[in-house]
């Protein structure tokens, strides 16, 4: 073991030492950041908050989750396709069933305690004015070792806004583990001077949706698995991906991910949506 990855570990442990209960932090919609976890997010790009939902509540979600992979909910075109492969893959061999703006596909879902919750934290660790710039559902099939997400920072799917403060919760609804491919994080990437060069994984961005760069010599990699009803947070220049899933059973992943309301507001009149 290096010693920057020892470094790292004895940080991570020192951190988890001084969280608050579970049982401390949920007040109807809001949730309490510790200092120390805010710290964590500032200085290293991503922190993970434990007990976010609470069983029924992930519950709750898990019911229509589940009627988005059984496609009982329409999604159309390419916001319906498979992350780790190119959008000519027909669903039953996807090996992550990528949804985008699910939200936007069932209606009932917008307002749903994960956005009340979210909010809270994302206003704690990037301050006010910050809104939902998309959802996605990410759901690892079973015994798939080629379900990758690729090493990435976010904004290299972004256009360049004045104001990129960002903070995208990802939402475990199954328990996410080294076999079924947690999130792994480079808080090291957040020195580099500008974003990393990143490249379409399947062919171009017509034929697939991922983008990835490489890993260099020098990067120490934090695996951070996470309980069902936990959620990861992460900005937008810390490298980050996950690797396969090994085992029998999904591992499905709800992200939410906030950014300033005006940021948003350039986004859309750029069209990206």
């Amino acid at each position: 073991m290096s010693l920057d990855t020892l470094t790292n570990e004895i940080l991570e442990r020192l951190t988890r030492s001084t969280l608050l209960s579970v049982s401390d932090r949920i007040d109807g919609d809001g949730y309490l950041v510790s200092d120390d976890e805010r710290r964590h997010f500032r200085e290293r790009g991503y922190v993970h908050l434990r007990g976010l939902l609470t069983a029924d509540e992930v519950a709750g979600l898990e019911v229509d989750y589940d009627r988005f992979l059984r496609r009982e909910i329409e999604v159309p075109g390419k916001d319906y396709c498979d992350m780790a492969g190119d959008y000519g893959r027909e669903p039953d061999d996807f090996s992550i069933i990528n949804v985008m703006l699910p939200r936007r596909y069932f209606p009932p879902w917008q307002g749903n305690v994960f956005e009340r919750r979210a909010a809270s934290v994302a206003r704690q660790l990037c301050g006010d004015g910050m809104g939902i710039d998309y959802d996605q559902l990410l759901a690892k099939q079973p015994f798939r070792d080629d379900a990758v997400f690729a090493w990435h920072q976010d904004m290299a799917y972004w256009p360049d806004t004045p104001d990129t403060r960002t903070a995208t919760l990802w939402l475990a609804i199954d328990d996410s583990t080294d076999d079924t491919g947690c999130m792994r994080f480079v808080p090291g990437s957040l020195d580099d001077p500008a974003w990393r060069p990143h490249v379409p994984q399947f062919g171009d961005r017509g034929e697939s949706h991922a983008l990835g760069t490489e890993l260099r010599p020098n990067d120490v990699v934090i695996d951070v698995p996470i309980a069902r009803g936990d959620v990861t947070v992460h900005n937008e220049r810390v490298l980050h991906g996950s690797g396969g899933n090994t085992t029998a059973g999904f591992r499905r992943a709800y992200v939410l991910a906030f950014r300033p309301n005006e940021t948003i507001a350039i986004e859309r009149e750029l069209g990206f949506t």
